[in-house]
């Protein structure tokens, strides 16, 4: 698939014009409270997780609550380039998608099926930005691996955020325990910058060599978020130009922080 593509549809500009943004300390103390609200999502919503509830069920609480606290969905009406507007207020990716899975009253979750619910709510101009893969009911052991496994990659990503590091440290982390365990990392989707903007500079690549890339400097926001695939990391579009699957038909997890680089290290934004 055109990476091009891939990256437009994600809603990330591959030459940004804006460049590189960092945060003063009142933005973050911004992004911290937009953060905390994201994680509440999706504490919120884990409960919801189980068989027999549509991901349209999940959509309409997530923009209750929302709503209720203030704050507004990024994804709504979100209209990349060539593409028609996200009709979702979260992203709910079951099983074989990647991400972008659309909301709607036919998709039902079952008993061992795995779900990414990805939220993104604006409060006071700025974007709290995190997902997490929930398990449905009784899910196998193979399932389960694998959302752990993606979990913790992401965690050794984050582990390698400190000024003066390189982007090329994080995905390199990733990659190295992803295929360790087995599994391939998605190359088309990245992590990005986040703010006042829902995508800026940079690009966090979850793939690549240590020692490569930008460097990190106190005050940028980024997210990471990984998504690792049982089979392949190759993608498809659906029809709807929205939702990306894995393009052998096997499963897929994400999750994803958004982070700050601070003087010493990193602080995880996206913590209820």
């Amino acid at each position: 698939m055109n990476n091009q593509n891939l990256l437009s549809i994600a809603g990330i500009k591959p030459q940004n014009k804006k460049g590189l943004v960092l945060l003063s300390s009142r933005e973050l103390d911004k992004m911290r409270v937009v953060g905390k609200l994201a994680a509440n999502l999706l504490n919120h919503l884990e409960p919801m997780v189980q068989p027999g509830v549509t991901t349209k069920d999940l959509d309409d609480e997530a923009a209750r609550f929302m709503k209720a606290n203030g704050s507004i969905s990024a994804t709504l009406g979100y209209a990349p380039p060539n593409h028609p507007p996200y009709t979702g207020s979260v992203c709910t990716s079951v099983n074989e998608v990647v991400c972008h899975g659309i909301p709607n009253s036919k998709t039902i979750l079952k008993d061992g099926d795995i779900i990414n619910i990805d939220v993104t709510p604006i409060l006071d101009g700025f974007h709290g930005d995190t997902s997490r893969t929930f398990l449905v009911g009784n899910v196998s052991d193979k399932a389960k691996k694998l959302v752990e496994v993606t979990k913790e990659a992401m965690m050794r990503g984050i582990a390698q955020v400190k000024p003066g590091g390189r982007i090329g440290d994080i995905g390199a982390a990733i990659q190295e325990y992803a295929e360790a365990n087995g599994y391939s990392v998605v190359r088309d989707m990245v992590g990005h910058g986040v703010g006042r903007e829902f995508h800026t500079e940079p690009q966090v690549p979850h793939y690549g060599e240590r020692g490569t890339g930008l460097k990190l400097r106190k005050g940028m926001v980024f997210t990471i978020e990984p998504m690792l695939n049982e089979g392949s990391y190759d993608l498809k579009f659906l029809p709807d130009r929205w939702t990306v699957v894995t393009e052998d038909g096997k499963l897929s997890a994400q999750f994803e922080h958004t982070v700050a680089v601070t003087e010493d290290g990193v602080e995880i934004l996206t913590l209820a």
